[in-house]
């Protein structure tokens, strides 16, 4: 079916499309709910959207809630999880089609799930990808200026993420059995024998935009702050602190609990934070919701440590550290620096790029002056380009370390070819260095003109190219 309406699309002249993409969009997402029988009606259903933070989010809240005995599946940025496999994000798309999302949802409802948490982005809302998808509970994990040009400005932006939270009110109410399994009846007494599942908004107070967010409708609602603000008469607040960030993982306080995360980085507290106020919210024990937070070894391509000595039998790995995070934007880099600082390391090497395809271009530069004012040594190269000139895009990032004092082919190098790109990052690298490798995380593909895709995983590129340095000889 979605094969047939892309040839379908694709026949259409582009001015008539871009007048017809909003029915478009909103009758594809009809039909697909339709199709494959309003799954999410079966469900209880978290929605998580913000600038930063989702996809650890919706992967800490579908990890605590497993550790707390339910079944769950989620569709994110990094991965998807019908409640039976989890596989990686392979379609290049925070919030896939339609189609896909429904079908997942079905695919959950066969499987038993008793919750799915779907990663809500404001491209996807501006295309219908929300609509017939029926939310119980919606995450604001924190909001600032990206897609811009995608959105024409910043407040277009939000307005877009402020459509899903107006959607809460649309969305008929369930009702859950002890195991929290959602029961169709229409039944005044058996209804009584049931719990009402209510809508909640969780969201980050301390966040500037919050109050936007929060002043939507909803039965309930949660925020959470670590600097002991108020949060109104009808706002549930729930504060934490005491946030201590290691190498080893991030520690922070609820009241007198504390939750001893795997996961290194200031902003991994506040992303758990996501996960707790959801438990709260689901009427689950703080003590188990901490059990299952801190079992949780990692998030795929954030923050992701690769050594090949864990990961194949060579015998021994390098002695450099390499990590690959899936951070992109400025404001994300900084964040990564961050926390990068607390890991032991000699010197940085940092291997970036930056999208084209209508990506916010301003940035490039930034991106560049980032990592030449931050890193000891810079790479720049191919991301993902799709229509543009990837050339282009590699100048434009190299630009900003070089104003940032980097010197071409001393500390500061271009390669059109990631592959060889991270390739030299490791000949580089010495004992005791950091290898740091953004833009890409766990994706699964580099995006390339007219919608070709070339398969493609920074890990495992970085472990090819490892164990091929190590069986030449090179002493890493």
């Amino acid at each position: 079916m979605e094969k047939i309406l892309h040839i379908i699309k694709r026949l259409i002249p582009i001015k008539l499309f871009n007048r017809l993409a909003p029915a478009y969009h909103f009758l594809f997402a009809f039909l697909a709910a339709v199709i494959y029988g309003r799954p999410s009606e079966k469900l209880i259903v978290i929605g998580v959207t913000g600038t930063t933070g989702k996809t650890t989010s919706t992967y800490l809240i579908a990890k605590m809630l497993s550790g707390c005995g339910f079944k769950v599946g989620y569709t994110s940025t990094a991965m998807f999880s019908d409640g039976r496999i989890e596989w990686l994000n392979d379609k290049k798309m925070s919030m896939p089609g339609r189609l896909f999302t429904q079908v997942t949802l079905a695919r959950m409802v066969r499987n038993g799930c008793q919750y799915a948490i779907v990663e809500t982005t404001s491209e996807g809302i501006r295309q219908f990808r929300h609509r017939f998808i029926n939310y119980d509970s919606l995450i604001f994990t924190g909001l600032y200026p990206e897609h811009i040009e995608s959105h024409g400005n910043f407040e277009n932006y939000r307005q877009a993420k402020g459509k899903l939270f107006a959607h809460l009110k649309n969305c008929k109410t369930k009702y859950v059995n002890e195991q929290k399994r959602v029961v169709k009846t229409e039944h005044t007494f058996k209804k009584l024998e049931l719990a009402r599942v209510k809508k909640t908004i969780i969201a980050d107070l301390d966040d500037e935009h919050a109050g936007f967010f929060l002043d939507f409708w909803a039965e309930e609602k949660f925020a959470y702050t670590r600097k002991n603000k108020a949060g109104g008469k009808e706002i549930n607040l729930v504060n934490y602190g005491d946030v201590l960030v290691e190498a080893s993982g991030t520690k922070f306080k609820i009241l007198e609990t504390e939750i001893n995360l795997k996961l290194t980085g200031d902003f991994n507290a506040t992303n758990a934070m996501n996960a707790v106020c959801l438990g709260l919210v689901q009427g689950l024990p703080l003590e188990k919701i901490k059990i299952a937070l801190e079992g949780i070894a990692g998030v795929p391509g954030r923050l992701e440590k690769i050594d090949i000595s864990t990961s194949q039998n060579t015998g021994g790995g390098q002695n450099f550290t390499v990590i690959v995070d899936y951070a992109f934007e400025p404001k994300a880099i900084e964040k990564l620096y961050e926390t990068v600082e607390l890991i032991p390391h000699e010197r940085i090497i940092h291997l970036l790029g930056s999208a084209g395809g209508g990506r916010d271009a301003s940035r490039r530069p930034i991106l560049g002056r980032i990592a030449g004012e931050r890193a000891d040594y810079v790479i720049v190269t191919n991301e993902d380009p799709y229509d543009e000139n990837p050339e282009i895009i590699i100048d434009q990032v190299l630009i900003g370390a070089e104003k940032a004092g980097k010197t071409i082919n001393d500390d500061l190098w271009r390669f059109s070819d990631r592959r060889e790109a991270i390739k030299k990052a490791l000949e580089i690298a010495r004992a005791g260095d950091l290898v740091l490798i953004t833009g890409k995380g766990s994706e699964q593909a580099i995006c390339l003109a007219n919608g070709e895709k070339l398969p493609w995983d920074d890990r495992q590129v970085v472990k090819e190219e490892l164990t091929r340095l190590l069986a030449d000889g090179v002493d890493k």
